[in-house]
């Protein structure tokens, strides 16, 4: 299929087709004005970024490793690609790093709202970069922007503990339907209960594994704008569906042919979580998806411009097909997790298809005890999923995520073995390339029997974030 010159699929993670209308720095002033109001002014909060921007940071070494991932991709872009190098290339581990481009477009923000972003400059910046380069975004796509306040969703699991995830267009329901799936297997006896299985075992990873496939089955296909396309999330859901969708695990072995089921009859990113002494909580995530994007630099702005558009399918009469005013599938997904009426966590795991996988064993590795810190260090596995080209493993050559698993350096050679030995595509992954499985930060809310609360946090070894507090 053609669109705008583009074959196959897929829009190409570096044609300027793929970017849609930024929502992060509308998403900003919103949140700032809807929660923030009679605090701290947008002025104040820019500021210590601002100052960061035009006083530079140093660099960190996995940071300068993905910055160097990304060097060729953002000088080829764009004519602008210096505005994200050091002297033409990316930094090295322990360079100072300015932004003085960045600072601006900062400040336009801070001093003038969503107009000193959607509008003007900037604006037209970004039109004229993306119109350059066979690019169909207008003035008018950036001007009519609005944010959009959701309503989450959720699954209680054990019936204690409550999963939220924001709705569709983003893939958090995965992350609930695998949950609600690995529940099922355990209530129609396939399994044993999961915290009472060794932990990473060939067993209980093959139970969350193949739960995962299954739930990104569904996903990959149901998933798109609900304001476009009726998304059945409460059928989804549903014990019914479920319970029909955990029948279809096989406990000896992996299914090679999962496909989406039928409930109705007729993401680089940046993630961060806030609490505060009154036990609200904010978990909050904003990406440009693939490493840097598109790479492609507004000229005078300071940041490269995202490739949601490559979320799409050019495929008519699927539900995620492109259309124009639509929002894709989306991978970043904040979550939350609830005692009865009582903040758990406030957690999330960077990482496109990675996070609701991520999530999942988080969460369940929180459950069977492990500190928050734990929790996050333990080896993961990581279904590729997504992938553009069936050739690259990550999907079949329908589109589903039936391919390759990745597992963490820390998961022993046997157990992979036996992974294999049941008919996992199971692949190891060390060093840097340990990336793939995400960057968390976790928050936990813990009351001791005398009613006192303790705050707990956890971040992720896999990254450059700290836990921290203010006293």
């Amino acid at each position: 299929m053609r669109k705008q010159g583009v074959m196959g699929k897929k829009i190409p993670l570096t044609n300027l087709n793929s970017v849609t209308v930024p929502g992060a720095a509308a998403a900003w002033v919103d949140t700032i004005d809807k929660f923030g109001s009679g605090t701290l002014t947008a002025s104040e909060i820019f500021e210590p970024a601002i100052r960061l921007a035009e006083e530079g940071v140093p660099v960190s070494e996995i940071s300068s490793n993905l910055w160097q991932n990304g060097e060729e991709l953002i000088k080829n872009a764009s004519p602008n690609g210096d505005e994200m190098l050091l002297d033409g290339k990316a930094p090295l581990p322990g360079q100072i790093f300015t932004s003085p481009n960045l600072a601006k477009t900062l400040r336009a923000v801070a001093a003038e709202g969503k107009d000193g972003f959607y509008k003007g400059r900037i604006a037209q910046a970004i039109v004229d970069l993306v119109q350059s380069q066979g690019g169909v975004m207008e003035m008018e796509d950036l001007a009519k922007h609005a944010t959009d306040f959701v309503e989450p969703i959720s699954y209680t699991y054990g019936g204690e503990v409550t999963l939220w995830e924001c709705p569709p267009n983003g893939q958090g329901i995965t992350a609930l339907l695998a949950l609600g799936i690995l529940e099922n297997m355990q209530d129609q006896g396939k399994i044993k209960s999961l915290l009472e299985m060794d932990h990473n075992s060939a067993e209980y990873l093959h139970a969350l594994v193949e739960a995962m496939r299954l739930a990104f089955a569904d996903s990959q296909y149901y998933v798109t704008d609900p304001d476009v396309e009726h998304i059945p999330i409460k059928e989804l859901l549903s014990k019914e569906y479920l319970s029909e969708r955990a029948k279809l695990f096989n406990p000896q072995g992996t299914d090679p042919h999962i496909v989406h089921g039928n409930p109705v009859h007729s993401s680089d990113t940046v993630y961060f979580s806030v609490t505060d002494q009154w036990g609200n909580a904010c978990s909050f995530i904003q990406s440009v998806y693939n490493t840097f994007g598109t790479g492609a630099v507004p000229k005078g702005c300071g940041f490269a411009l995202q490739n949601r558009g490559c979320g799409f399918l050019l495929e008519k009469g699927h539900p995620n097909a492109l259309k124009g005013g639509k929002r894709p599938y989306h991978t970043i997904v904040p979550a939350m997790a609830t005692r009865g009426e009582e903040l758990f966590l406030s957690y999330g795991v960077m990482g496109g298809y990675m996070q609701p996988q991520g999530h999942v064993q988080v969460l369940l590795n929180i459950l069977r005890g492990f500190t928050a810190q734990a929790a996050l260090d333990a080896p993961r596995f990581c279904i590729s999923v997504g992938v553009s080209d069936p050739a690259e493993k990550g999907c079949d050559a329908a589109g589903n995520p039936n391919s390759a698993v990745n597992f963490e350096e820390g998961i022993s050679a046997e157990t992979i073995a036996k992974l294999r030995a049941m008919g996992h595509d199971a692949r190891q992954i060390t060093g840097f390339g340990r990336a793939l499985f995400g960057r968390g930060q976790v928050i936990q809310k813990i009351t001791d029997k005398s009613g006192r609360t303790v705050w707990a946090a956890g971040s992720d070894p896999r990254a450059d974030g700290h836990a921290a507090a203010q006293i």
